[in-house]
C-alpha cells in the first residue's frame, strides 16, 4: 500500500489547522500593542491547560507585563483580546460609550445550548434590553424584603445545624457543600417557587442536578470551550454545553410550575411570576417561550448556586482565621439582636456596616469571575496606550477585556492587596461604588442579581456567626492557594475550619428569633404578595 498520499493528506490537514489557529497571532504586533507571545493552538492559555498556573495567575502576569500601558494584548486560544488596564478607559467603554460595546462575546449556538444562548448574559442588543426590563422588577426593594423572609427562614435552619454539629464532625468541617445547599434552597424558593431542604434531604433532585450543572471540573470546562470555540465540531459530534437530562429537568420544572400556578391561581413574589405576567403583552416575536423563561431562571440559578456559595465560603473562612475580625463581627451581630429583640429585620441586616465590609472585602479578594468582556459594534477610538504612541481604533467585532481580579489586586488601588482588611470598605463607604471595585461589573451590563447575592450572603453569615465560632483546624491554610485547574476561583484544599457553638448567653436572642419565625414569614409574604 502506498502511504505517501495519506501522509500528504494528513500533513495538509495539519498545516491548514495550524494556519487557522495561528493566523491571528500577529494581531497585536501589527498594531504596536504589547502582548505576551502565544503558543500554537492554546494562545496564552497554555499554562492553564497544562495546569501550571491558575487562570487568575495567567491573567495577572499579562496585566503586569507592561505597567505603563493603558492596554495590553492577550490571546484566548486564537482569539485576540485587548486587556484594558486604565480605570477611566474602562468606564468609557462600559458606561459612557456603552453603545459601542453593548454585548458580551459569549454567544452559544441555540441548537447546542438553548439555556445559555437565551439567557440575559448572552442576549444581545434590543432583545437583551427587553428581557432586562422584564427581570429588573424582580430585584426591587419590595421584592428583596419578601425574599429576605424566605432567606432568613433557610439561614436560621443552617445556623442551628452548624451549632449542633457533633464534636467529632465539627473539629474539621468543609464549608462548601453546606453553603451550596443553602444557596440551592434559597434560589429554589425565590426563583422557582420550589420548597426543598437540602440539609435534611441531600438527595433531592433539584440539588443533585444543580450540583452537577455547576460542577465546573475539567470535563465541563472542555465541553464549554468546545461549544463556544468549535460549534461546527460539536454539532457534528452532538456535544452540548449541558447534558440533556439537566436541560430537560429545568425545562420540565419551569413548565410544570407555570401550569400549576395558572390552574390554581398561585402568586409568588419571584422571577417566574414576573415572566408569566408578560404573556400577551410583548407583541409578535417578542413573547417569552418556555425555553426563554427556563434560560433566565437557569442562569440565575447557576450564578447564585456557585458564585454566591463560594463568596460565602471565602468570607466565612477569612473571618474564621482572623480572630479580631470575628469578634468585631459578632459584636455587631449581638448588638443587632439586642436592638431587634431577637427578631432580625431586612432593614437591620442592611444597616450592618461591618458585615457589609466583610462581604465586600471578600468580593474584592475573591471575585467570582476573573474578568468580563465587551464586543465592539462600531469603531471606537482609544487614547494612546502610553504618551507618544499612536491612537488605536477598535474595530467592529473586536473584543476588549476587563481584568476584574487584576484591578482588585493592584496595590495602587488597594494597598497590601493580599491582606484581608474589611476596614477598607468600613472606613470608605464610597469604595464599593468606585471604578476599582468591579466584582459585579459596571454600567448597564452589570450583574442584575447583585442585591440578591449580597442579601443572601449577609443573612447566612449573620446566623452562622450568631450561633457559632469558627476557627482554624489542622486542614486550614492561612494563605489560600487557588486551584490551577479550570477557571473557577476556588482554593486547592477547600474551606476547612473548626466549628463550635457560641456560649449560651450570646446565643439566647437567637432562640427568640426562631420562635416567632413562622408567623412572621406568613405575615410578610401576605403583605408583599402584590408588590
Amino acid at each position: 500500500m502506498d502511504w505517501w498520499p495519506i501522509i500528504a493528506a494528513v500533513l495538509a490537514v495539519l498545516a491548514v489547522l495550524y494556519y487557522r489557529v495561528t493566523r491571528n497571532f500577529d494581531f497585536f504586533e501589527k498594531r504596536e500593542i504589547p502582548y505576551v507571545k502565544p503558543m500554537p493552538f492554546f494562545g496564552n492559555m497554555w499554562e492553564v491547560i497544562i495546569r501550571r498556573h491558575s487562570f487568575p495567575e495567567v491573567i495577572g502576569k499579562i496585566y503586569n507585563s507592561n505597567p505603563e500601558s493603558k492596554y495590553v494584548g492577550f490571546f484566548e486560544f486564537d482569539t485576540p483580546l485587548l486587556v484594558i488596564r486604565d480605570l477611566d478607559l474602562i468606564k468609557s467603554i462600559t458606561v459612557k460609550n456603552f453603545d459601542h460595546f453593548p454585548n458580551h462575546r459569549l454567544a452559544f449556538d441555540p441548537d447546542l445550548d438553548p439555556l445559555f444562548s437565551k439567557n440575559l448574559f448572552s442576549l444581545r442588543d434590543e432583545r437583551w434590553k427587553e428581557v432586562r426590563n422584564i427581570l429588573t422588577p424582580a430585584f426591587t426593594s419590595s421584592k428583596m424584603k419578601s425574599m429576605f423572609v424566605l432567606m432568613r427562614d433557610c439561614a436560621k435552619d443552617y445556623g442551628d445545624y452548624f451549632a449542633s454539629l457533633p464534636a467529632d464532625q465539627s473539629k474539621e468541617f468543609e464549608l462548601k457543600d453546606a453553603f451550596a445547599k443553602y444557596t440551592n434552597d434559597v434560589i429554589a424558593t425565590c426563583a422557582f417557587g420550589v420548597d426543598v431542604n437540602s440539609m435534611k434531604n441531600p438527595r433531592n433532585t433539584f440539588y443533585l442536578y444543580g450540583r452537577e450543572a455547576t460542577n465546573f471540573g475539567a470535563a465541563q470546562i472542555l465541553r464549554f470551550l468546545a461549544v463556544k470555540n468549535f460549534p461546527w465540531l460539536c454539532r457534528l459530534l452532538g456535544i452540548k454545553a449541558f447534558k440533556h437530562k439537566i436541560i430537560d429537568f429545568f425545562e420540565e420544572l419551569v413548565a410544570n410550575t407555570i401550569k400549576t400556578r395558572d390552574e390554581n391561581g398561585i402568586v409568588r413574589p419571584d422571577m417566574i411570576h414576573l415572566m408569566m405576567e408578560t404573556r400577551g403583552k410583548l407583541g409578535p416575536g417578542k413573547e417569552l417561550t418556555i425555553d426563554d423563561m427556563t434560560a433566565q431562571a437557569f442562569v440565575f440559578f447557576i450564578g447564585g448556586f456557585e458564585s454566591t456559595s463560594t463568596l460565602m465560603c471565602f468570607a466565612a473562612y477569612e473571618v474564621g482565621i482572623n480572630d479580631h475580625v470575628q469578634k468585631r463581627l459578632q459584636d455587631e451581630i449581638d448588638q443587632v439582636l439586642e436592638d431587634c429583640n431577637g427578631e432580625v429585620t431586612y432593614e437591620a441586616i442592611n444597616g450592618m456596616k461591618y458585615l457589609d465590609a466583610v462581604i465586600l472585602e471578600s468580593l474584592r479578594m475573591y471575585p467570582s469571575v476573573v474578568g468580563s468582556d465587551r464586543v465592539c459594534t462600531k469603531p471606537f477610538e482609544l487614547p494612546p496606550r502610553v504618551p507618544g504612541a499612536e491612537l488605536y481604533v477598535v474595530q467592529p467585532g473586536d473584543t476588549v477585556w476587563i481584568p476584574i481580579s487584576c484591578i482588585q489586586h493592584d496595590p495602587q488601588y488597594y494597598p497590601e492587596p493580599k491582606k484581608f482588611n474589611p476596614d477598607r470598605f468600613y472606613d470608605d463607604s464610597k469604595l464599593s461604588n468606585s471604578l476599582s471595585f468591579l466584582s459585579f461589573g459596571l454600567g448597564p451590563r452589570m450583574c442584575i442579581g447583585n442585591r440578591f447575592a449580597l442579601l443572601e450572603a449577609k443573612v447566612l453569615l449573620f446566623y452562622i456567626f450568631a450561633n457559632c465560632d469558627l476557627a482554624p483546624c489542622a486542614k486550614s491554610s492561612k494563605s489560600l492557594k487557588l486551584v490551577s485547574t479550570g477557571f473557577a476561583v476556588v482554593p486547592e484544599n477547600g474551606f476547612w475550619l473548626k466549628i463550635q457553638p457560641r456560649n449560651a448567653k450570646r446565643a439566647q436572642p437567637e432562640k427568640i428569633a426562631i420562635a416567632g419565625s413562622t408567623m412572621l414569614i406568613e405575615k410578610v409574604l401576605d403583605r408583599h404578595s402584590d408588590n
